[in-house]
């Protein structure tokens, strides 16, 4: 059995020369995309294309990105991610349609056993997923095996240790349910500042 097999099975993997040049690709054509000037957008979302395995329509990442393989990793249409997003990406992350990623984002797939005995024996990789519509807030870190449900709203600094239903915002260290998305949200935008009371 192969190292992606094993990775891809669940089990404990380790680096070799078909992972290092799926690595050493990708690294180089995320090179590019970083080094474009900022009105380069269709030379840049063409790079998008070519680092993910699917990209969606208005698909938009500011630069710098940071991704390790590229082919395991799709995005759904309308999706925002902002500076520094930081995949792991051995394994699958699925982004739905319509997230917002704040600055500072890790999506990781990958960590290596607790035991010091064992941490040498290689890394496990499980897929994340994030949901349509989610919104993940600055300096977010989203560990392995993670789902969040869609409409959710990941606060900024959270590191996410388990699932996150649908539709309820969460936050903190380990990231834990604060409460639901409700009707007082459609009318609050901010605090006391209500949508009904813009300019026109």
């Amino acid at each position: 059995m192969t190292e992606q097999e094993k990775m891809k099975k669940g089990y404990l993997w380790g680096d070799d020369e078909e992972n290092m040049a799926l690595q050493a690709h990708t690294k180089g054509i995320v090179s590019k995309f970083n080094s474009l000037p900022p009105e380069n957008m269709k030379e840049r979302e063409a790079l998008l294309k070519g680092i993910f395995g699917n990209v969606g329509e208005n698909v938009w990442i500011v630069p710098p990105l940071t991704a390790a393989v590229g082919k395991y990793v799709s995005i759904g249409d309308g999706t925002y991610a902002n500076m520094n997003l930081t995949l792991i990406d051995d394994w699958k992350i699925t982004i739905g349609k319509n997230v917002l990623i704040g600055p500072n984002v890790t999506l990781c797939t990958t960590g290596h056993p607790v035991h010091p005995k064992h941490r040498a024996d290689g890394m496990y990789s499980f897929p994340v997923t994030i949901e349509d519509n989610v919104w993940i807030g600055a300096n977010v870190v989203v560990l392995p095996g993670v789902t969040i449900g869609e409409n959710s709203v990941i606060g900024a600094g959270s590191v996410v240790t388990k699932d996150i239903p649908a539709n309820v915002i969460a936050f903190g260290s380990p990231c834990k349910v604060y409460r639901k998305i409700n009707e007082q949200d459609e009318e609050y935008y901010f605090k006391g500042r209500r949508f009904d009371e813009q300019p026109e």
